[in-house]
């Protein structure tokens, strides 16, 4: 099996020419040279070296397949491949648009806590619905919602879906997609809801759902909503399709938002009878995958002033009890600056992201050790009053395509 080359082999080539991109982008300075024996690698055998080679981080990954076409046979092969996803873990990533209006922007490494230049194919602007797991990132665009794309960020490939069922002008959509760990087949959720003509209390909801082995769309649902709309943040977690909701009833304060729990298998009651309160009033929530575990970040309100965020908090949902993991300590929150009620965050593993759209600060929170950490500083500068930023989690991996 040694020297087989796998499905990432042939844009190995194309990514090692581009990969000085990712060292010219970065404002961090390389590790000081040090003095060192010379030893030659001819004489280390081939699955030594593939070993050594699969505890690099992932960019010098690229570096390495870019030597010689030893070392490029090996870092191609589907078995370093398969080792290199079972030796030490590759924290999620965080990509960041850094244009209101291209698709451009960094990716940051908390490994290296460095930064780098990376073009996202298939996406043409931020304001596309992005999704993200297990390697793999859904997009779908802002206008008709009827182009999907399916990519590695890493790799590069990329792959276009059939459309999606349904309303083709929604009101609001919620992209989610699930990708099983194992076989690599994924699940791609849709939410759509719009606006029942003449009655803005009334909402219809439906949901879509795309099997990738199968290759197929189905309709899963479509209810009437009273008092409630659907919106645009949604998740998949172990089987479970969450996404929020929000009254369109003019309630109180603490009754603005609401969870819906659907199992994908078409087991679930009616929406309304499996909504879930949230845990306090909130500006903004943010849904997230950790370990096949629903997270919530959401925009605590002023009690006086509920529109207006006082603070972020962080749960964790067991059951339908909502559970508070952390709340930003003030220090950090003071650090974004003006901090709009709504705001950009997506984690998974164990590392959540959290981004003002009106600054290139990012925060992460370490759901394991419970501690919060700044970013190295983004390779970018705010240039104008209106410039915003927004962006993404996923997870760098090299074998898996869409």
């Amino acid at each position: 099996m040694e020297g087989e080359s796998s499905w990432i082999s042939h844009c190995l080539d194309d990514i090692s020419k581009d990969i000085s991109k990712f060292d010219t982008f970065s404002r961090l300075s390389d590790d000081s040279k040090k003095d060192a024996t010379a030893v030659s690698v001819d004489l280390i055998p081939d699955d030594l070296l593939e070993r050594i080679l699969a505890y690099l981080p992932i960019v010098s990954i690229f570096r390495a397949g870019s030597v010689c076409k030893r070392w490029h046979d090996i870092v191609s092969s589907r078995r370093f491949l398969w080792n290199f996803s079972h030796v030490l873990s590759q924290k999620p990533w965080y990509f960041m648009f850094t244009s209101s209006d291209e698709p451009v922007g960094y990716a940051y490494d908390p490994n290296l806590r460095k930064w780098y230049g990376i073009d996202l194919p298939c996406i043409k602007t931020p304001s596309w619905f992005i999704s993200s797991s297990c390697g793999l990132v859904c997009l779908m665009d802002n206008d008709s919602r009827s182009e999907l794309f399916m990519c590695n960020p890493i790799t590069r490939l990329c792959k276009k879906l059939e459309e999606p069922p349904g309303l083709k002008f929604s009101d609001y959509s919620a992209l989610a997609i699930s990708v099983n760990r194992t076989s690599h087949n994924y699940t791609i959720s849709i939410v759509k809801s719009k606006q029942v003509p003449g009655n803005f209390f009334q909402w219809d909801l439906s949901i879509h759902v795309y099997d990738s082995e199968t290759m197929m769309w189905m309709t899963s649902l479509t209810e009437v909503l009273t008092g409630w709309r659907g919106g645009d943040e949604s998740v998949i977690c172990d089987g479970v399709l969450y996404f929020l909701i929000y009254s369109t009833g003019g309630g109180r304060p603490e009754n603005r938002h609401g969870l819906i729990m659907y199992n994908l298998s078409g087991r679930s009651p009616p929406l309304i009878r499996s909504v879930i309160p949230v845990p306090v009033p909130l500006t903004c929530g943010r849904l997230m995958n950790l370990k096949e575990k629903l997270v919530m970040v959401g925009g605590i309100g002023r009690q006086d002033r509920p529109d207006i965020i006082k603070g972020i908090g962080i749960w964790i949902l067991n059951g339908k009890d909502w559970q508070e993991v952390a709340r930003m300590p003030h220090k950090y929150f003071q650090g974004f600056g003006e901090f709009d009620d709504v705001f950009a965050s997506s984690g998974t593993d164990d590392l959540i992201y959290i981004q003002s759209y009106g600054a290139p600060a990012l925060l992460v929170f370490d759901m394991n050790l419970k501690q919060w950490k700044w970013s190295q500083k983004c390779p970018v500068s705010k240039r104008f009053p209106l410039q915003l930023f927004t962006g993404f989690c996923f997870e760098p991996r090299l074998g898996i395509a869409p």
